[in-house]
């Protein structure tokens, strides 16, 4: 199914990545929709950082889709760049369909044209379901991650 537009997202897209972002049982704890403000300061932070690259997936008029690949200069690997895809969320009534796969191969081939050595993602534990989705797109499960919070 191709019948859809990946773009760059703007301050209107805010709402519906939102809600995209608390479609799911760990971003219903997570999230807090009905407070755009901290969404809005992200935003503008993003939006002016030329390595962020928040996109979302529109089909009809309707956000379907959205993800944020990072790009990160480094010196490890003999000076490689990464990227890093986050947030990756597909409308309820999308999954399934294939959208989800061509969401990550555009951020692939968008790390390329960015000069990226490797991208990297992260996914919760509990995504079981992502585990698979992700390994049959070719990536490893190489790495453990480890999270600190810092309140706030």
């Amino acid at each position: 199914m191709t019948d859809f537009e990946i773009r760059r997202a703007t301050a209107e897209d805010i709402p519906a990545i939102v809600a995209l972002l608390a479609d799911d049982p760990l971003g219903a704890r997570r999230e807090s929709p009905d407070d755009p403000a901290p969404y809005r300061a992200a935003f503008a932070r993003l939006d002016q950082d030329p390595n962020q690259h928040l996109v979302v997936a529109v089909r009809g008029g309707r956000t379907v889709g959205t993800l944020q690949l990072t790009v990160v200069p480094g010196l490890s690997r003999r000076g490689a760049t990464r990227s890093i895809i986050e947030a990756v969320r597909i409308h309820a009534d999308e999954r399934g369909n294939g959208l989800g796969t061509q969401l990550i191969e555009w951020a692939v081939e968008e790390s390329r044209r960015q000069g990226c050595a490797l991208v990297q993602l992260t996914t919760d534990v509990t995504r079981l379901d992502a585990h698979r989705f992700y390994e049959r797109l070719g990536f490893e499960a190489s790495h453990i991650g480890f999270k600190l919070p810092l309140g706030g």
